[in-house]
């Protein structure tokens, strides 16, 4: 399960096919450092987007994975 706390980079080495949710939601430069260390929360606080929005939308596609 994702979760807020997590970071961008976390979240992307359980599964890169991730990357299109996150530019969905505003978060291009996914291979900064910033990525790598800020947790989803303070990610999506810097680009003005809803952070549960982000991790439920991420949550739906690792469910549908099962």
């Amino acid at each position: 399960m994702i979760n807020k706390q997590m970071s961008i980079g976390e979240v992307l080495r359980i599964d890169r096919n991730v990357a299109p949710i996150f530019m969905e939601f505003g978060m291009h430069c996914l291979g900064c450092p910033h990525a790598t260390a800020e947790s989803i929360e303070l990610a999506c606080a810097a680009h003005g987007t809803d952070a549960d929005a982000l991790v439920a939308k991420l949550n739906e596609y690792f469910e549908a994975k099962k």
